[in-house]
């Protein structure tokens, strides 16, 4: 059975995925799934760097402003809603593109991994949850390190839920989230895919994660958290957890000066671009995109892109 093509074009944040995922699509009749964890919010548009509708050119996009900010959002959910987008998209004779810089998401995706079995202990989670306001993040990273270090050096401390998750599964099962993710991850693959890694050397990244901060806060960032506050929002919200606007929620409630949040949100998102490099290069079957190579021209990145989909079999010959 022939399987469906798939095309995935991720790589750090910053990096410059938005332009070249536009001019891709419009190259092979393409449709674009976002696979970033924040941009699926409506009302956060300045701190999630959301595509704006002019710059899609007419490009369909899908998971994009899909949420209200108070909705959780998790891989399930993403697998959920990524799947009814590819199944309008092949209706509709068009290739999709999965766009965004969450590896987890796009892996759950690609190899069609099933997160709904995984039980929940509830009482459980809560013990943890309470353990974690009592004690810090920090002291629940820990415990995480203790029993399985592959998941708490994957997993940053601040991120509590997937903190909890693992240790849940480790209470729940005995055994090791980071083995059992491991083996899911050998799961061949149900689509025709080629997954493109847009990379560029770190000084430049760092350089454009600060002046896309900067331009975050010329474009009013902190009057967009204000507003999401007013809608209700708080830091107990996922929404609210996104890098920029926890920050600019500390600031507002007096936790840090203004010059600081910024600071931190600058320190945090080249952390972070860290991570997602580091979880590309685990990924199997990965064509790395590097700018300098193709001396910063998209055309050629391009092309490189497009005979890639070409040799697969994803582009007609």
């Amino acid at each position: 059975m022939n399987k469906q093509p798939m095309v995935i074009l991720t790589g750090p944040t910053a990096v410059g995925k938005t332009a070249l995922s536009i001019a891709l699509a419009k190259r092979i009749n393409g449709a674009i799934i976002s696979a970033d964890s924040m941009q699926v919010y409506r009302y956060m548009d300045i701190g999630s760097a959301k595509i704006l509708p002019e710059e899609m050119q007419g490009v369909k996009h899908y998971l994009v402003d899909a949420l209200e900010p108070s909705d959780e959002f998790h891989v399930v959910r993403f697998t959920e809603m990524a799947k009814a987008a590819l199944a309008e998209i092949y209706a509709a004779g068009k290739i999709p593109i999965i766009v965004g810089g969450t590896g987890f998401y796009i892996q759950a995706l690609l190899y069609d991994i099933d997160f709904t079995e995984q039980e929940c202990d509830e009482e459980y989670r809560t013990t943890l949850a309470a353990l974690a306001k009592e004690k810090g993040n920090h002291y629940l990273h820990e415990m995480l390190r203790e029993v399985d270090p592959a998941s708490a050096e994957a997993i940053h401390e601040n991120n509590q839920k997937r903190v909890i998750r693992a240790l849940e599964f480790y209470h729940h099962t005995g055994k090791k989230i980071s083995e059992h993710n491991e083996k899911e991850r050998q799961k061949t693959s149900p689509y025709n895919f080629a997954y493109f890694v847009l990379n560029d050397e770190r000084e430049n990244l760092y350089q454009r994660i600060d002046a896309r901060v900067d331009a975050m806060m010329e474009q009013g960032l902190v009057d967009e958290v204000k507003r999401l506050q007013e809608m209700g929002c708080h830091n107990g919200m996922v929404s609210m957890q996104g890098l920029g606007y926890k920050e600019i929620l500390d600031y507002l409630s007096g936790d840090s000066t203004l010059d600081e949040a910024v600071y931190i949100i600058k320190r945090e998102t080249r952390h972070f671009a860290k991570r997602q490099l580091t979880w590309f290069r685990r990924e199997r079957d990965v064509i790395w995109l590097d700018k300098p190579e193709y001396q910063y021209d998209e055309e050629k990145i391009l092309e490189k892109i497009l005979a890639v989909l070409s040799e697969k079999g994803i582009l007609p010959s």
